[in-house]
């Protein structure tokens, strides 16, 4: 019984394996533990009222299996070619030692290489439900962001991802926290980069991180992080403030032809 009760943990635990995407899949892996959890059952000679439950349980998981084998190898086969896309970026870093290789590589030799596996990824989009949403979701991201994925590799010192910058600063949110009892962390934004100094080995060691950015492509990313952010930023002064953001609008409006007119000579 403590047997039969491993083998119902093992099961349940294949179908409720939870996911950590993009280059660990749940699914898949549960569906590729079950699938060995059904080979192990039939391999075993199933006979004599002791193994009744053992016949009776391998039932539904063969079923199971079965069931979802098609859609399993659609799934193996997405992630496949996710795997490829990150192997086409060089990502993640850690798994290409060669800094070498990574050092002379250009975001037009990315994106020439990106191009050409788009054109060489055609599944079947009508019985292949998983590599149909992999072929959309990449098609469209590439057509729409493409400009702005690749500037890692034109950039020295700017990383492909931010993860290590969310990280640092969710554990200052978490001290924020901790020390004041208060939820808002709105005083990171004034004193935030001290704290930052302070997790640096030194001075010296936090300029030359910062260095390796030329002040004119930092400021010119300011910009365009800037530009991006106002319509997110004007939607939400205008649900929170409707009559006030929109008088704000007329005022600079109004400013403005009149500026127009002092500088053309004509009435406003």
């Amino acid at each position: 019984m403590e047997i039969e009760a491993q083998i119902r943990t093992a099961i349940r635990d294949a179908v409720n394996r939870p996911s950590r995407k993009p280059f660990h899949w749940g699914g898949l892996t549960g569906y590729e533990q079950l699938e060995a959890i059904a080979q192990a059952l039939r391999t075993e000679p199933l006979e004599g009222p002791e193994t009744s439950y053992l016949q009776r349980l391998v039932v539904p998981v063969d079923r199971a299996v079965e069931k979802n084998r098609i859609l399993a190898q659609d799934l193996g086969e997405a992630h496949n070619w996710l795997v490829r896309i990150a192997e086409c970026l060089r990502y993640p870093p850690s798994s290409f030692p060669a800094s070498d290789t990574l050092a002379s590589l250009t975001s037009e030799q990315v994106k020439g290489e990106m191009e050409a596996l788009l054109q060489t990824f055609q599944p079947d989009l009508k019985r292949r439900p998983a590599q149909a949403a992999l072929y959309n979701a990449w098609h469209h991201l590439w057509r729409s962001w493409s400009p702005d994925l690749l500037h890692c590799y034109d950039i020295s010192g700017l990383p492909p991802d931010n993860l290590k910058m969310e990280s640092l600063f969710g554990q200052l949110r978490r001290h924020q926290r901790r020390i004041s009892g208060c939820k808002s962390t709105r005083e990171l934004r004034d004193f935030g980069q001290c704290q930052v100094l302070f997790l640096a080995d030194s001075e010296d060691d936090l300029l030359q991180q910062l260095r390796r950015v030329p002040l004119a492509e930092y400021q010119a990313r300011r910009r365009c992080l800037a530009e991006a952010e106002a319509p997110r930023q004007f939607l939400r002064r205008l649900h929170r403030d409707p009559r006030g953001t929109m008088r704000s609008l007329v005022n600079q409006h109004a400013a403005r032809r009149a500026t127009l007119a002092s500088s053309t000579g004509l009435p406003p």
